[in-house]
This record gives structure tokens, sequence and C-alpha cells, in this order.
């Protein structure tokens, strides 16, 4: 079985990262990528819970240190169908009460159709991604268009095993001005969610 080694991440919105932009995209891109995504967001949890070619995939946040950066470890990725049983962890993620289940397993709609949309605390938010990969100082960094729900903004990510690597890299590129700003509470301010 696979180790999975929780990565630090550093990453911000906006529009613009001026200066910044410029020194990420002097490096060579590994690759372009798109991808369709369905994000669940809780009102009361920043755990990074979405849906990527109807797997469930969610990360959540392990410990923040004293550069700001964030430690995110994943800690499932499931099939549609998914049983109740993993559904139920599911919902511990997103820190919300699961629903009475009215199957034994669900598909990505009934879950999304049943589950998801009568919930107060919850919302399915359907982003879109354009993603220019980069390799910086044994980093992964990424500049990537967003569009949620419509709403349109653009990230820029640096992340590692290694902390000491990712703030070096923050720094050196001159992100280190703009606050790290995790892809959850970046598509709640998108979004206009609010607890």
């Amino acid at each position: 079985m696979e180790k999975i080694i929780p990565r630090w991440e550093w990453r911000t919105f906006g529009e613009g990262f001026g200066e910044a932009e410029k020194r990420v995209a002097a490096f060579t891109p590994d690759k372009v990528r798109e991808s369709a995504e369905v994000y669940i967001l809780s009102a009361v949890s920043n755990d990074n819970t979405k849906v990527r070619d109807m797997l469930m995939d969610i990360k959540t946040l392990q410990q923040v240190n004293d550069d700001s950066l964030e430690q995110w470890k994943p800690i499932m990725k499931g099939s549609f169908p998914l049983p109740v049983a993993e559904i139920v962890n599911v919902f511990a993620a997103f820190r919300v009460q699961p629903p009475a289940f009215a199957r034994t397993e669900y598909t990505f709609q009934q879950f999304i159709d049943e589950l998801i949309k009568p919930s107060k605390h919850l919302r399915a938010v359907d982003v879109k991604k354009v993603r220019t990969g980069y390799t910086i100082n044994g980093c992964i960094a990424e500049m990537a268009e967003v569009t949620a729900d419509g709403r349109k903004t653009r990230t820029v990510a640096i992340e590692s095993e290694d902390p000491a690597k990712v703030i070096a890299t923050v720094r050196e590129l001159g992100l280190d001005r703009y606050p790290n700003i995790n892809y959850l509470r970046g598509l709640k301010s998108l979004v206009n969610m609010t607890a």
C-alpha cells in the first residue's frame, strides 16, 4: 500500500500577481491541464472535498506552521456509487450530521440531489480549471484560471512535503506579499458563501 505523505501548501487567489507572476512564468511549464470538478463546500468545515472523474477526494488540514503554511493530508478517494459507510465519513469531513439514508449506496447525482442540496450547511459548486504546472526548487507549482459557478478568478500555489522548500520558493518568487488562502476559503469567497 502506498504511503501517504502530507504536503505543505501555500496558495493565494486574485486577478493577478504582479512581478511574482512574471517570475513564475519564466520557468518552463511541465504541463497544462484542464479539469472539471464539483467542490462540496461546507459552511462549518474547511476540509477540501471535491469530486473529479467520479472520485470523491477529501484532504484534511493537519496543521499550520509559523510561516502560515498549511499541511494537507489526503484521507479518502472513493468511487461512485458510494456506500453509506463511506458517505458517513464524507459527512464527518463536512462537520455536518448526515441525513437519514434512503439507500445503501448513492450515485453521484443521487448524492448531490438527495444529500447535498437539501442541507442548509452544504453547497455543490461546479469548478473548471486550466492549470499550468511547474517544478520550481523541487516544489510543485501551478498558476491556474478558475471558474466557479460562472465566477472567475486566478490562483497560484507552491507545495512540497518539505515546508522549508515551500516558504523559500514563495519568498524567492515574491509571493510572500500575498496572503495564504487555501482552496476552500478561496472558493467560498468567490461564490459568497458564508457560515
